[in-house]
């Protein structure tokens, strides 16, 4: 059967097909939207949690646990941390791949309300959640300034102008601030005026809450008309609140301002942010899932100039962030080595066959393929970004393939003297398997990709089936477009009339025949040899994945760090800024640095500070990211207290299940014995700051949080009526930034906070002029019923999984890899001979390493198994797919000695490469064996002629096949600007591989077709049953 034939007989309705393929993908292309990566959606939600003024271990046993117990019997919960730090907890849940985000969701809510009963009376607001998508990184940050404005002045700008508006732009998924808190009234009170005029501290909040209010007050109406009532029961700005009378003694009115200092202030006074070199409040925008990052980025910069002018003339809009630049230099870098591959493509083609119309046959099919492939992009949802692209990159030299097998083989029938017409259909049905067989079996290996679940699914998912179909598309362009065009564009061949790139083609092509022929006779009389060295190759093999350093994916530069500054436990807002502030000025004086924003407190405690490193464009700084980090930590100055952990911002992020650390790679501890784990803990620390392949450690050095434990003689309380209530009570009134009531305005709610002079909040010693009301009304100092004692304590308590938990962050030193790195810390983890009951575990980035090192061997069996079905599918035979799988050895070998030899490391795109040989290099024996099958079939040859003649016949084509492969993937490897680093390993696999294999095969393949049809005979002879050739017809 002959599958090109109506193609080549209908011209017109040919044309049109590939026109309407181009036509869909061309509308497709404008739909697609972009970004660095594929989406890849890790399901988890983060659950808030605060209660002002509590301490860590108060906020882990009354709030996180019992917030875990019930999130604990949600099913597929793959991990569950939480953090407790002052007033605040934070549980993150981390599902499944698999698992419904809106189920979950739903199902979180649902143990919200569960655990209402357990949670403690005094929080003013039930626990939020919100679905995060861990592995999108912020696409904008803008910082808000002003020389006249106040820090919470801005942050309302920020949250009922600004944020709500941005909100509204398309694509936008989330506005989160940082650097202050909202505006508040703040009430500072003097603890020894009121014990002097005999005032609690509950008679003030009391008062000021009933001074403050906002409830519905109806209307009045008679025949004709209606009054809505309205009354001066709303108190707003801190002027209304000092003359309110809280109380009076001699029938005098003891108003607030006579035992208070009454300001307009903030929230939370531990929050500040910067940047540059002004204060500032920032917001962090995120995109929706699937969003297009350019197009969302250039609809908030339109929006900004309104958004500047209904700002006041003093505040100033920033763009402290914008990722889109670096995005769109790496497309555009992707985009020109497409088009460089393209290019040399179609240049290896003239080169060959010597022949203008000729090259421009299978220069057609590669436009028609690429650009059709957008309509499938588009269908499955997918975007154009840096791994879609480089599946288009690759299957320029792919997609070619085809049209050049159709084109060399119709092409050799015109110079035997065939008409163009009748070679088109000869040459098309002699290949026409041949193409099925290549194609169908090249799909079976990318498609293979989508039953590995896991991260690799996930991440290679876009990749896979983006170049399925490019060669799809391919397949159907050279059954149908390329006979047509071959047919109809090819002239007849005319003895004597050649030009002279024409003759210089036919005398190389004769040549290369010629030294060719002369080495297979040798090869084929020295097969045990041959064979021999086919072995040893698979030996080879397993000993250089074995020595080849692996990593998880490689390290880009995105234009981007993230630095942590982590105070030591227990350090002061006030102490913590000046440090901050030595960090800022050392990274902002750095010449590779364009910009610096960050926050210190708020969440995330007084001692811990966020910075955000805007990198000047890679043109402009000649060095990587990586290499300004290093550069950075050599001139850092030191600081006591406190230190600075910086690193390279990534596309892809994981570790997003666990409390966010400060580097990619961190190692987890976690014992139900929290007194074994207070014990372990240092001794891991201390052996992993021992390892020479460890750098930049981030871990708690100790319990030295400050703690003033009140200790209660509940037996003289009891005398003198005072219980427990009435203790924690005044001590949250004086000391926790009580929000004690809620001023509404028409755009926003703010809070009234209460507590004691900062100067009474500053010594322990204070405590004892805090004074409680007993039963009977009478007044005592704190001190007749208790008294503190000073000690060392966390500053955060962390869960993982509900067990107790610490983290260590860490670095790999300079040339160190994950795999060195995270087995020196297992050889260091092993001697110390910790007991079973604490358990260490991998987190980040280390644990998706492991993972997927753990599974590597088995995907490629896997690939392997997927392409020997399908061939002896096609082949109705259990040994030629064993002869064209003897070809893959060879890539391997070529794969990962060049990573070897030129110091590379192998990752997750080195493992995509291996897919691609395993589909690319098949290629070369099913030329060899489909042609040697069907001479044996039709034209009665003996094996060893059958194979010969296949291939001498085909080393044109495969030549050209490969060297197109190889040109196709050569930019990728010579890149060197934006996103190159992700590009190049791919490159580097693809091309060693195809070097070495093709040198190999040309001559393993023949040798083993030989063998294993002499072992079929032996076995089909020992069956009893015939083995004629004829009898082999594939499907």
């Amino acid at each position: 059967m002959n599958l090109s034939g109506p193609f080549i007989k209908r011209p017109v309705a040919t044309m049109l097909l590939s026109l309407a393929i181009m036509l869909l993908g061309g509308v497709s292309f404008g739909l697609l939207p972009v970004s660095p990566l594929p989406q890849m959606d890790f399901p988890v939600i983060v659950v808030q949690a605060s209660l002002p003024g509590a301490s860590p271990e108060v906020m882990a046993s009354t709030v996180a646990t019992p917030l875990e117990r019930s999130f604990g019997a949600i099913a597929g919960v793959n991990t569950m941390s939480s953090r407790s730090s002052q007033g605040s907890t934070r549980v993150i849940l981390q599902f499944d791949l698999d698992r419904d985000i809106n189920g979950a969701a739903r199902e979180v809510q649902a143990a919200i309300n569960a655990s209402r009963n357990l949670l403690p009376s005094g929080m003013r607001s039930m626990p939020t959640y919100k679905k995060v998508n861990p592995s999108q990184a912020p696409i904008m940050v803008l910082s808000l300034t002003s020389d006249v404005l106040e820090k919470g002045q801005l942050y309302d700008l920020a949250s009922t102008i600004l944020s709500q508006s941005l909100s509204q732009v398309r694509g936008v998924g989330e506005v989160q601030i940082g650097g202050s808190s909202l505006p508040a009234v703040r009430i500072e009170l003097e603890p020894q005026l009121l014990n002097q005029y005999g005032v609690a501290l509950d008679d003030v909040r009391n008062a000021i809450a009933n001074a403050n209010q906002r409830r519905p007050k109806g209307s009045v109406e008679d025949d004709q008309r209606l009054w809505q009532i309205q009354a001066n029961d709303q108190l707003e700005k801190a002027r209304d609140y000092e003359p309110l009378i809280i109380h009076y003694k001699d029938g005098a009115a003891l108003r607030l301002k006579d035992v208070a200092k009454v300001s307009d202030g903030v929230e939370d006074r531990y929050n500040s942010g910067f940047f540059n070199d002004d204060a500032a409040v920032l917001l962090v925008i995120n995109r929706q899932a699937g969003a297009n990052i350019i197009e969302t980025v250039n609809e908030i910069k339109a929006q900004l100039p309104a958004l500047q002018a209904v700002l006041p003339a003093s505040v100033k809009l920033n763009l402290a962030m914008d990722r889109s630049p670096v995005i769109k230099a790496t497309l555009h870098e992707a985009e020109m080595t497409l088009l460089i591959a393209v290019a040399l493509v179609i240049l290896v083609v003239f080169l060959f066959l010597g022949n203008f119309r000729a090259s421009v046959i299978p220069t057609l099919a590669v436009p028609v393929s690429l650009v059709g492939t957008f309509a499938v992009m588009y269908l499955y949802g997918f975007s154009l970004n840096n791994l879609s692209l480089m599946a288009l990159i690759l299957a320029t030299g792919l997609v070619v393939d085809d049209a050049i097998v159709v084109l060399e083989n119709i092409s050799r029938h015109i110079d035997e003297g065939i008409a163009p017409m009748k070679a088109a259909y000869l040459g098309a049905k002699e290949v026409g398997f041949t193409l099925l067989s290549m194609n169908v079996s090249l799909v079976a290996v990318f498609l293979s990709i989508l039953f590995m679940g896991g991260i690799i699914q996930s991440l290679f998912r876009e990749f896979s089936i983006t170049l399925a179909a490019a060669i799809v598309v391919s397949l159907v362009v050279s059954l149908t477009l390329t006979p047509m065009l071959c047919a109809r564009w090819l002239k007849p061949h005319t003895p004597g009339q050649e030009n002279t790139l024409q003759r210089w083609s036919r005398c190389s092509n004769e040549w290369m025949v010629g030294k060719y022929a002369t080495s297979l006779d040798w090869v084929l009389r020295h097969k045990r040899l041959t064979l021999f060295s086919l072995l040893v190759t698979i030996g080879v093999n397993v000993a250089l994945y074995v020595v080849v350093p692996k990593t998880f994916m490689p390290q880009q530069d995105t234009g981007q760090l993230i630095g942590f500054v982590r105070g030591d436990d227990g350090l002061s807002f006030s102490v913590m800024q000046p440090k901050m502030e030595i960090f800022r000025r050392a990274v902002l004086k750095d010449t590779a640095v364009e910009s610096v924003a960050g926050f210190i407190g708020g969440n995330n405690g007084t001692n811990n500070a966020f910075m955000l490193v805007r990198l000047k464009p890679i043109k402009e700084r000649d060095i990587s990211a990586q290499k300004v980090i290093e550069r950075l930590r050599k001139e850092m100055p030191k600081v006591p207290g406190a230190q600075l952990m910086l690193m390279a911002d990534q596309d892809l992020q994981f570790g997003g299940g666990r409390e966010q650390t400060t580097s990619q790679y961190s190692y987890i501890l976690q014992s139900g014995d929290l007194g074994e784990l207070r014990q372990w803990y240092p001794k891991v620390v201390s052996a992993l700051r021992a390892l020479p392949e460890l750098t930049a450690i981030d871990a708690r050095e100790g319990r030295g949080a400050q703690q003033v434990t009140l200790v209660v003689d509940r037996d003289q309380a009891k005398r003198l009526g005072v219980d427990m209530n009435m203790v924690t009570a005044v001590l949250n009134n004086a000391y926790s930034q009580r929000q004690i009531s809620t001023i509404y305005d028409s755009l926003n709610q703010y809070q009234v906070v209460m507590e004691v002079n900062p100067k009474y909040a500053r010594d322990p010693i204070t405590l004892n002029q805090v004074q409680v009301i007993t039963s009977e009304g009478a007044r005592i100092p704190l001190s007749t019923i208790a008294h503190y004692e000073n000690s060392l304590e966390d500053d955060r308590v962390s869960h993982e999984g509900q067990f107790a938990s610490e983290s260590i962050s860490f670095d790999m030193a300079e040339g160190v890899t994950v795999e060195q790195g995270t087995a020196a810390i297992e050889r260091a983890i092993a001697k110390l001979g910790m007991p079973e009951d604490v358990i260490v575990k991998m987190a980040g980035t280390a644990d998706a390493f492991a993972a997927t090192q753990k599974g590597q061997p088995f995907m490629i069996l896997g690939a392997l198994l997927a392409v020997y079905l399908v061939l002896g599918v096609l082949y109705e035979s259990y040994i030629h797919p064993l002869t064209i799988l003897s070809t893959l050895p060879s890539a391997g070998v070529g794969a990962l000695l060049s990573i070897y030899v030129l110091g590379g490391e192998f990752s997750l795109i080195s493992l995509l490469g291996l897919f691609l040989l395993i589909g690319v290099v098949k290629k070369n024996a099913i030329l060899m064996i489909d042609l040697a099958l069907q001479l044996e079939r039709h034209q009665g040859l003996d094996p060893l002629q059958s194979i010969r003649s296949a291939c001498l016949q085909r080393l044109r084509p495969i030549l050209m096949t490969t060297l197109a492969a190889i040109l196709g993937a050569l930019p990728l490897l010579l890149g060197g600007a934006e996103g190159s680093e992700m590009r190049q390993p791919l490159g580097l696999t693809i091309i060693g591989g195809l070097v070495f294999s093709q040198v190999l095969t040309l001559y393993t393949t023949p040798v083993v077709y030989l063998y294993l049809d002499r072992l079929r005979h032996k076995f089909n002879h020992w069956r009893g049953v015939r083995t004629d050739a004829a009898l082999e017809t594939p499907l």
